[in-house]
């Protein structure tokens, strides 16, 4: 048997709405995306405006270019995340501050960032690790003490909740990815959304390589050739190939909610009773689970034995501190290294059948003899 770690989950809606597109002939940015922006806006029931890109990447990219980030600068940021996080800082000129996370939610540790304040720490980017921001009013707190600005990683927390609220509902800036593999996809993709109306135009130009106003034109199918260009901008723009399969996988987020949060109530459920594995302290009720992280001993041995035998199995994420571009021989982060020996990713995706999850989870008990 052959287990996927993760995968995106296609209907006929989603093909169809592709093959409309095509058949427009207008496949860049025009009105879809402005109908996915709407569409997001109400589905979280907020009132931040919001802005569609290429991709997530983009979106924490051009979240730090609107807040005028530049070479120099500092950005307090958890080691523990995939490099686009790391990436898009660097980016900017601006050098990303590794720091710890907490041991039982995989979070940023605000005390060890307010270690590593100086007088060029500019924002606070907290990621959103398996889908879960357990924490976020602690940044928040720490982050109008030294006034520093947030945006929030959220690329694997779309539809997910935060203490009763839809996570994009309220905050500073905050950023979801839609690429192939996450709650919801697009294809390629991401948004940002934002409280600070001062932000929006500069957000929506940006995307569109400085062009003023040029959204404007492009939500209406049209193209601006009389324009001005009065700061940096980039080919950030999402296309409305893209935009059209976000609109109808958004129609199904309720059935991959449902979904992936039984395949982890499941494994939850069963590998309780084995001593060495360790689950998240998580409110899976809240978060739709893009990633099921488990901590377990001999993670590399699990590792091999599970690979060995079919299934696809993760490590979320080499810390970035650890990566030759980021490395520093100041920054040790003994919590975070030591997690990273500890932390394995288990097949969890909306396709997932109890077939192949009962032997994920027979292969485990082998391995532990349990």
């Amino acid at each position: 048997m052959q287990v996927r770690l993760s995968k995106c989950s296609i209907s006929p809606a989603e093909i169809n709405a592709v093959t409309q597109v095509l058949e427009s002939e207008f496949l860049g940015m025009g009105s879809k995306v402005l109908e996915f922006e709407q569409s997001i806006k109400r589905y979280l029931g907020t009132n931040m405006d919001v802005v569609c890109v290429n991709t997530g990447t983009s979106a924490l990219q051009l979240a730090l270019s609107v807040l005028n980030i530049q070479k120099g600068d500092e950005v307090l940021v958890p080691s523990l995340t995939y490099v686009a996080t790391f990436q898009a800082i660097s980016s900017m000129g601006a050098i990303p501050i590794a720091c710890e996370v907490n041991s039982d939610t995989l979070f940023i540790d605000t005390d060890d960032a307010e270690t590593r304040i100086t007088p060029r720490t500019r924002v606070v980017m907290p990621v959103h690790y398996a889908s879960a921001s357990k924490g976020m009013s602690d940044v928040y707190t720490f982050a109008k003490k030294h006034q520093l600005r947030v945006i929030e990683d959220a690329a694997q927390a779309f539809g997910c909740y935060r203490n009763g609220s839809k996570v994009g509902m309220s905050g500073d800036i905050v950023c979801f990815s839609f690429d192939g593999i996450k709650n919801i996809t697009s294809g390629e993709g991401g948004a940002i959304l934002t409280s600070d109306r001062q932000l929006l135009e500069k957000m929506q130009d940006g995307r569109l390589l400085g062009v003023k106003k040029d959204t404007e034109k492009r939500v209406s199918n049209q193209r601006s050739w009389d324009f001005d260009v009065v700061s940096q901008g980039f080919r950030f723009h999402m296309s409305n190939i893209n935009a059209a399969i976000g609109i109808e996988q958004l129609k199904r987020i309720g059935l991959f909610k449902e979904k992936r949060q039984l395949i982890v109530q499941r494994y939850i459920e069963i590998l309780s009773p084995i001593n060495e594995v360790k689950f998240l302290n998580l409110n899976y009720k809240e978060i739709i689970p893009h990633i099921f992280v488990i901590k377990v001993k001999n993670r590399d041995g699990l590792r091999d034995y599970l690979l060995k035998s079919g299934i696809e199995c993760g490590i979320h994420y080499k810390p970035n501190h650890m990566l030759q571009m980021y490395s520093n021989s100041l920054i040790t982060l003994p919590v975070t290294e030591s997690l990273f020996k500890e932390i394995i990713s288990l097949p969890c995706h909306v396709d997932l059948s109890l077939l192949e999850q009962d032997y994920v989870i027979q292969k485990i008990g082998e391995f532990y003899n349990a």
